[in-house]
């Protein structure tokens, strides 16, 4: 057996070892408990559904994202270091040669930007910001980009759901699936 051979052999192995650690812990073939499942059915649907109490202002999230988005997504959301690129800016590029994909220009909920805030931002601790500041935070993206919310607005359940994004017409909606 060749020394590559045998590096491929004991790289198979260790990664074979590895997943079987991680599944053993895993409690694979165990029902879920209730407070296990509600833990991670956190989901927002474009719609709103399952949006939680609580409210913030883009004045609220400016803070937040001092704190928490600067340092990978840069000042005022225009892009920052590394993987993590622009929040803000674009509107009106997407039929450009170069279209800007942002928050703004894109998304076409704003139901998903706090879907997305709440279960994966601050990217070294997803989950960690409380319902008051992914509404803060999302608030303050919406602001800069263009003030598509007031700066002083309350972003909460039901004034989130009626935010109408720039590119909401530039999908075809399968939303809410048909039964």
């Amino acid at each position: 057996m060749s020394t590559c051979d045998r590096i491929l052999v004991v790289g198979v192995v260790g990664l074979l070892f590895s997943a079987g650690v991680a599944w053993a812990g895993a409690n694979l073939g165990q029902p879920a408990s209730d407070a296990e499942v509600k833990a991670w059915d956190i989901s927002i649907g474009p719609d709103g559904a399952g949006l939680p109490v609580g409210g913030g202002t883009a004045k609220d999230g400016a803070a937040v994202y001092q704190a928490k988005c600067l340092s990978c997504h840069g000042e005022r959301a225009v892009g920052g270091k590394g993987l993590a690129g622009k929040l803000a800016g674009g509107i009106g590029t997407l039929g450009n040669e170069k279209p800007v994909k942002t928050v703004g220009s894109y998304w076409p909920h704003a139901t998903t930007l706090f879907d997305y805030v709440r279960r994966a931002m601050p990217f070294d601790a997803p989950l960690s910001l409380t319902d008051e500041g992914v509404y803060a935070v999302s608030a303050y993206i919406l602001w800069l980009n263009d003030g598509i919310v007031a700066e002083d607005q309350m972003l909460n359940a039901e004034t989130l759901r009626a935010v109408k994004m720039p590119n909401r017409d530039g999908f075809i909606s399968y939303w809410p699936p048909k039964e």
